[in-house]
């Protein structure tokens, strides 16, 4: 466009205006991008957990308050420990129609299996908010607290239930493991929703289950919370039982316990997808987390609420993503 200025000269503003003024329509044309068939979101886990459970609760929001002329259609690819669907993303580029979930499985699955994808592979497009790990015992176990369930730990070992191996769930047991001197025998599960069935089940001693995994558990009378893995405590303050809010978790360093986790519930899309592909998809999750539903799951999940877009949200993915690398090496965890 310089070139053409000093070619033209004094006509140059009128030509500049000119193809301003037609490239309007082409230009509101992109950022008025609409899906054309059903959007799909994958998930890489199995039903029940806290993926699956967002990612349904976003295809019922956007269904109940036609928020979409699409409908959204939820497919579990837990294979691969997640790569299964990650892979699929990746290999889709320039799809409109296909998002992914995320949780920390973005980073440990290619961190620990060397399976040829990353989140750079993918284009971030939201943080939809940040999830929390609790410590959860059967409520008929004899451990109340956090040093008396440790004490039992150091004297015999104890079963860990956890999604996935080599995941967040196994890494926060790791550093329990080396925050106490405890030893654990960790058991790997598909999802959060069977993970907390089995400690229902007395299979497991223990879990660090997400909040919206097991609240329904710790309602029933089923489940004992004994600490939330945070350098705060939790923020919601709504009864859960007759006795308990989330507020009244103690953090687990509040209980001795000098071990903290949060994990990244995000949306991604394709690889080369447009501009205004994204722009949809942010205003729409943005109208998703403006209802009445999706507060109500935030509460129910004592959900950290923070969101990013952009090159922000780009910015603290790969924070993340070194931070794990970090985790996975101290746990020995990395591929070889």
């Amino acid at each position: 466009m310089t070139s053409r200025r000093t070619l033209l000269g004094a006509a140059a503003p009128l030509f500049a205006f000119s193809v301003a003024f037609t490239a309007l329509p082409e230009r509101a044309a992109a950022q008025a991008w609409e899906p054309s068939r059903p959007i799909t979101i994958l998930v890489p886990a199995g039903t029940g957990g806290g993926a699956d459970q967002m990612a349904r609760a976003i295809q019922g929001i956007v269904s109940k308050h036609n928020l979409a002329r699409q409908p959204v259609v939820v497919q579990n690819k837990p294979g691969g420990a997640g790569a299964e669907a990650f892979l699929e993303v990746k290999n889709s580029r320039g799809n409109p129609h296909l998002l992914v979930i995320t949780l920390s499985n973005l980073f440990t699955t290619p961190l620990a299996t060397g399976v040829p994808v990353s989140w750079r592979d993918l284009t971030p497009i939201k943080m939809m908010a940040l999830d929390q790990f609790v410590l959860w015992v059967h409520a008929e176990s004899p451990w109340r607290t956090v040093p008396e369930f440790i004490a039992a730990a150091r004297e015999g070992r104890l079963r860990m239930g956890g999604t996935g191996s080599r995941q967040e769930d196994q890494i926060i047991t790791v550093a329990i493991e080396r925050a106490t001197g405890a030893r654990f025998t960790y058991v790997p599960f598909r999802g959060g929703g069977e993970v907390a069935v089995q400690l229902v089940g007395r299979h497991v001693d223990a879990t660090v289950n997400n909040p919206i995994e097991a609240v329904q558990h710790w309602r029933s009378g089923t489940l004992r919370p004994l600490c939330v893995f945070d350098s705060k405590r939790l923020t919601v303050t709504d009864k859960v039982t007759e006795t308990m809010a989330w507020s009244d978790i103690p953090t687990c360093k509040e209980a001795g316990l000098d071990v903290e986790y949060l994990m990244l519930r995000g949306i991604f899309g394709a690889p080369g997808i447009a501009p205004a592909v994204v722009q949809y998809y942010v205003n729409l999750l943005d109208r998703v987390r403006a209802t009445p539903e999706w507060q109500q799951l935030m509460t129910e999940g004592a959900f950290n609420l923070t969101t990013m877009t952009g090159e922000a949200f780009a910015q603290w993915v790969a924070r993340e993503e070194e931070r794990h690398r970090s985790l996975m090496a101290e746990a020995g965890f990395l591929a070889r």
